[in-house]
């Protein structure tokens, strides 16, 4: 039994080189049969088992890869610039000013999505693609409510702020008949977005970064207990699940999703049905929590 389990750990548990490099491998090998469309049924099977090898060793190796990450910031905390920089008056106020810290950055992850904006809108000009033109508009509405936000970052008045907060709920809620449209056109015109080249790995890369960075900001607002925060960690949580929808109907048509048009139907409305609930769910929710303090107040 020892021995069996020192095979499994070896195989499933490497050391960090030894998880980069099959991990490399595997993700490169499926990314190459699916970018060259190879149709060899042994190399597609093979890509398939590598990257679900390298998945499995990514995963694994994430523990030891956060305890590494903790002990260099621990030295960094520690090191002669982060002591330059805590001895500077922005320094001093960046790390003990959540406000503060929090509009730098929401503003640079506004940049960010001001990029995807100009990016979509430039992709839907020159393909004349109308998913991604509506697509881009749906981002340029949650970039209006990140600024919106971004001014009432150090709100005191916490009356205000769950009225803001409230406000936001009703703005999603509205659009979100929005997004639902764009899903029902999908279905039924069985269309989706195209990303040109590789370009869709790109984007595959932006869209799991978003949703994992959205979703643990999310949670660790909640000690914060800022409305305007959570506000502005909810439209960012929404903008990443939008770019999950707009990933999946892109893989569906660059990947086999023509050879059968009532599975990629299925899989557009899932999706699509999946992400409006869950934004009509924040919605709700912050329009419910807002009602319940203000009345508090």
């Amino acid at each position: 039994m020892d021995r069996l389990k020192a095979v499994l750990k070896a195989v499933f548990c490497p050391p960090p080189l030894m998880t980069f490099l099959p991990a490399l491998l595997g993700y490169g090998f499926v990314i190459f049969v699916f970018a060259c469309d190879v149709q060899n049924p042994f190399l597609r099977y093979a890509s398939y088992l590598a990257s679900a090898y390298a998945l499995v060793i990514t995963l694994t190796g994430l523990p030891y890869l956060s305890r590494r990450l903790k002990k260099a910031k621990s030295e960094f905390d520690e090191s002669i610039l982060m002591r330059k920089f805590r001895s500077t008056a922005v320094g001093e106020k960046y790390l003990t000013d959540i406000h503060f810290r929090n509009r730098i950055s929401l503003s640079a992850g506004l940049m960010i999505n001001l990029a995807y904006i100009v990016m979509k809108l430039s992709a839907g000009i020159y393909y004349r693609s109308a998913w991604f033109i509506a697509l881009a508009v749906y981002y340029i509405l949650l970039a209006v409510m990140r600024l919106f936000l971004i001014q009432y970052m150090s709100e005191n008045d916490r009356d205000k702020a769950f009225r803001r907060y409230r406000l936001c709920g009703f703005i999603l809620l509205i659009m979100n008949q929005a997004l639902a449209g764009i899903v029902i056109f999908m279905v039924h015109q069985n269309r989706g977005f195209q990303y040109p080249g590789i370009l869709i790995y790109a984007m595959a890369l932006y869209a799991f970064y978003a949703v994992i960075t959205a979703a643990v900001n999310v949670v660790r607002t909640r000690r914060h207990n800022s409305p305007v925060l959570s506000a502005a960690k909810a439209v960012n949580l929404v903008a990443a699940l939008v770019s999950i929808l707009s990933l999946t109907t892109a893989m569906l048509t660059q990947f086999g999703g023509d050879d059968d048009p009532a599975f990629r139907r299925t899989m557009i409305g899932a999706v699509g049905g999946g992400v409006c609930t869950i934004v009509i769910g924040m919605a709700v929710f912050m329009i419910y929590r807002a009602n319940k303090e203000l009345k508090k107040e």
